[in-house]
């Protein structure tokens, strides 16, 4: 089968590798129909590397996708050949301390696709996953659906850990894939009083589509001042979605005391700073997140009944052979992407 691999820095080509086996009874054999690159692909990708997680060459990355089931192992339920499916990246072992105390996605043996040190990933025509790790994909449901369900999923998770969000002023820091998550995760609450700052301006529009009240570039304007001019006392949460720490700083400046910063985006440095008498006097919360936990039926359940809609997000779409251009595309934030999908 058909494989693309990371190669070197920047480097990616088209291998021929065997085609995957069922060897457990529980394994979900799948054909992929779409996957979506995701900001930490492109991090292998032009890094080589998150933190201590690096690539050893070639690897395949990508974990955002959805496929068909091609075949199923005797002890499957859930799902049967032919179904279209969700996949959940995650597989943990379910019996270290992390997963019996309900935290799986800090699985001590956790095994993530396209992570490396971890499980390669799924940017090749099959990959066998556990059937716990399989969605269906009901009424209108599409693969992008299923696809888009993973940072789906991370938004609705974060809005989780923030408290709620009903009734609250807050601020989203980076208007990619995983802030426009967690703004339609919010707007599923109810939330009206939204504001965005992103450095694309495409990526702003898209975010006053999507009914953020006030979406500004900090690189061409005093957004900060004008987030004050509207919310005065400062604001109730502010969700750091980019991974940068003029964003981080912006955030904690824009805070009211009392107020709760999440952080949800995964930054290329090895450290946050903040400001010591900002965060102490204001007593400034943080809540990091990694990821989500048992969230991705929920996220399904929402985009099938209409309360979150994803047309949006979706901008370039490219066949599977031309991935390199999509991560290049993507790396570059060219041409005002928010998400870019491969078809297979």
């Amino acid at each position: 089968m058909k494989a693309m691999m990371l190669t070197g820095i920047g480097q990616m080509e088209m291998r021929d590798i065997p085609e995957p086996a069922i060897i457990n009874s529980d394994d979900v054999k799948i054909r992929m129909s779409v996957l979506g690159i995701c900001g930490s692909d492109i991090h292998y990708y032009t890094q080589g590397q998150i933190g201590s997680q690096k690539v050893v060459y070639p690897f395949s990355v990508g974990h955002e996708g959805a496929g068909v089931v091609a075949e199923a192992g005797k002890s499957v339920k859930r799902v049967k050949a032919g179904d279209q499916i969700a996949i959940e990246p995650a597989m943990p072992c379910w019996k270290c301390d992390q997963c019996l105390a309900g935290r799986p996605h800090t699985c001590r043996k956790l095994r993530f696709l396209g992570c490396p040190g971890q499980a390669e990933g799924c940017l090749m025509e099959y990959i066998v996953m556990p059937e716990k790790n399989c969605f269906p994909l009901t009424g209108k449901l599409t693969p992008d659906h299923g696809a888009i369900s993973e940072p789906l999923a991370i938004g609705v998770y974060a809005e989780k850990k923030s408290g709620g969000v009903k009734g609250l002023n807050i601020g989203i820091f980076g208007f990619g894939p995983i802030g426009m998550s967690v703004m339609l995760a919010s707007k599923a609450q109810g939330v009206d009083n939204i504001y965005v700052t992103d450095i694309i301006d495409e990526r702003l529009v898209i975010a006053g589509k999507v009914g953020a009240k006030l979406a500004g570039n900090p690189m061409k304007e005093n957004i900060v001042g004008k987030i004050i001019h509207d919310e005065p006392l400062g604001l109730d949460l502010a969700f750091e979605c980019c991974g940068k720490q003029e964003a981080f700083d912006q955030a904690v400046e824009l805070l009211k005391p009392g107020g709760k910063l999440i952080v949800v985006g995964i930054p290329e440095f090895e450290r946050w700073s903040m400001n010591v008498e900002t965060t102490r006097r204001r007593e400034i919360s943080f809540q990091f997140i990694r990821r989500q936990v048992d969230c991705v039926e929920e996220t399904l359940e929402m985009m099938k009944n209409g309360s979150i809609k994803i047309e949006n997000m979706v901008t370039h779409r490219f066949p599977f052979e031309k991935t390199k251009e999509a991560f290049d595309l993507v790396a570059g934030y060219r041409d005002g992407v928010m998400k870019a999908m491969i078809d297979f």
